[in-house]
Formats: structure tokens, sequence, C-alpha cells
């Protein structure tokens, strides 16, 4: 069965690059982050990618996310965050001819803007998974730290936080006004993030321009999103000529619905410095038979890189591959290039 859902992905795949009029991303390992299991149906060809906590359509054409995708509760929101890490990382999962590279952004003068916002995320894990390259598109600075963190995100996990129930928020951009780096990653010309409750059957989207000028504009309507997108976001909403975004009165309903918890197929370790712990770590849960392979990506310290790859070849039977890669220089962010990043793939 396993072989013949490749095959047809495989078909589908191919079959959306030849210029068919949709493709449909398959999701397998993380269908619960979609509303009734539907993931939306886009012209654009790409590559779907599971995260524990949000979702990915990627453009490998375009080397950034087509849409994300995630599952929101109050007490996800409302639980205790960890401390944003900044530690930016490439996709493993990606074939190297189709990831954007941390060297892609130096010298841009844009963000790595993120499509799932790290302050989303609840867990450590969660945190570092939001930083993969996957989930980032060239974003504006000012348009970034500026209206898009303030009157977008912002608004969303407020809205998030007197919800009833389960929201869900797809994110992502579309056009194109040139590229950036070695590998030609698309800036887009606009950003739009889609807000849909389901206990309601309300939706809403905001519509931004790619610009660090771009003015916060009202909401538009779940179809006005849909016609601008070209996406269908297989939403059960009725048709309305305006987007409404509801006040909420801030109560908090007694019975929460609790939160699930998805387990994703990859996460990054990260090394500043030799750590035995870290490394023994891994080494145990390779002998649980929990792991299937191990990337190490590294800038300047190749010593250290080959150092973690080599005990774990000589105390494993994992596969490790290693690989060079140079974080960008960003104005107000401290990078470590002596960092060793192991991506571990799970089974």
């Amino acid at each position: 069965m396993k072989t013949v859902r490749t095959l047809f992905a495989s078909w589908v795949f191919l079959f959306a690059l030849l210029g068919s009029s949709k493709a449909f991303a398959l999701f397998e390992d993380c269908q619960t982050f979609f509303p009734d299991g539907k993931a939306p149906i886009s012209a654009q060809a790409g590559r779907d990618l599971c995260f524990d906590h949000f979702a990915i359509y990627y453009s490998p054409a375009d080397k950034k996310p087509i849409y994300t995708v995630e599952k929101l509760h109050r007490e996800q929101l409302n639980a205790p965050h960890p401390r944003r890490s900044n530690q930016f990382y490439e996709e493993a999962r990606l074939p190297y001819a189709e990831r954007s590279l941390l060297a892609d952004y130096r010298g841009s003068g844009y963000d790595r803007g993120h499509n799932v916002p790290a302050g989303d995320m609840s867990n450590e894990r969660g945190m570092a998974q939001s930083f993969s390259l996957a989930n980032m598109m060239p974003q504006a600075r000012q348009n970034n730290q500026g209206i898009w963190a303030k009157n977008v995100e912002e608004p969303t996990r407020q809205y998030v936080k007197r919800a009833n129930g389960d929201v869900y928020v797809f994110t992502g951009s579309t056009g194109k006004q040139g590229s950036i780096g070695r590998g030609r990653v698309t800036i887009p010309s606009h950003l739009y993030k889609l807000v849909y409750d389901p206990s309601k059957n309300l939706a809403w989207g905001y519509w931004i321009e790619n610009t660090n000028e771009a003015a916060m504009t009202p909401p538009i309507s779940y179809e006005a999103l849909v016609e601008k997108t070209g996406i269908d976001f297989q939403l059960p909403i009725k048709a309305n000529a305006h987007a409404v975004v509801p006040k909420l009165d801030g109560k908090v309903e007694k019975s929460a619905k609790p939160l699930n918890t998805m387990v994703g197929g990859w996460y990054p370790i990260f090394f500043d410095d030799y750590s035995p712990e870290k490394i023994n770590a891994l080494i145990a849960r390779s002998k649980e038979g929990k792991v299937a392979s191990v990337q190490i990506q590294y800038d300047r310290n190749s010593e250290l890189a080959k150092r973690i790859a080599s005990q774990l070849e000589a105390q494993t039977s994992l596969f490790v591959s290693t690989t060079l890669s140079s974080p960008p220089d960003t104005p107000g962010v401290s990078y470590e290039r002596n960092r060793v990043t192991a991506i571990v793939r799970l089974k």
C-alpha cells in the first residue's frame, strides 16, 4: 500500500509539473492540521512537509512556502513559551537543488520571514522546527517587524486565545518581484493570512503588500482571498460579501478542548560546542530504533561536525551525512558561525 501511495504522490507531482490546473498535496502524516482533513487545492506544484505543530506546502520553483497551516487552540497559546532561538537551518528533507539556503539571504536586504510564527510555538522542539528555511519567505524588513507582526500575527493570536475551539490559520505569499541569492528565492509581492473558526463558521483574510512602506488595510472576505491567491482552501464557508472579524468579550470557557500533539518526522539539535549529553541521547534514541538518519550542517566548525558524525557512525548503524551551510549576517541578530546543527530524521 505504501508503494502505491508513493507512486501516486510521484504521479501527482509530475502531472502538476506538466501543466495541470490543480495540484493535490497528500500530507499523509498530518492531515489533522486541516479542517475536515482536507488540504487546499492549488495550481502550483509543491512538496508537502509535516512538522510537529504545522504543515507546509512548499514550492521547489520559488523555494518558499505556497502555504502553511496551523491548528491552534487557546491552551496552546496560553501555555508558557520557550525563548525565541533565532537558529535558522536548511531543510534536510528537500533535495539540495530545491532548498533555499542560508547564504541566499546574505546581503539581500530581506528578512527570513516566518510563515508559521515562532511566537505560536509552545515547546522547544516546535520552536526549533519553525526556523526551517522551508518556513521562510523573503520579507521586507520593516514589514516583517512592523505591521505583519503587530497587526496580523498578534491579533490572530489574541483571537485564538479567546475562541472556544480549534482555529485553523493558513499563511503564504504570492506574486513575484525578483529573487535573492544564487538559489533565486522568489521575492513575493503580497503576503496573506487566512483565519478560520469552525465553531462560528467564520473566515477572513489579511492581504498585505511585501514592502517596507505597506499600509495596513481592512481584512478581506474568504472568497476574495481565494480569488487573489488562486488557492481553494476547501473551507465550508457560506458566500459573504464582506469579511467579518468578530469582537470577543474575552471570557474563557470553563471546559477547554485538550490539545492533540502531533509527532513530526524531523527535528534539529544545535551544538555550540561538543555535548556528550546530546550525543548520548541521540545514540540512545537510535538504539531504540527511532532514528532513520542524521544530516550534519556546519559553517566554520568542520572539526566539531566530523567529531559528532564519527561518534554517531561508530556507535550506531545510522547513515550520517555532512553538508556545508553559511548563515547570513543580519543586523541586530547574532549568529554563531561555529554552530553545528544535527538534523534528525525519525522513523
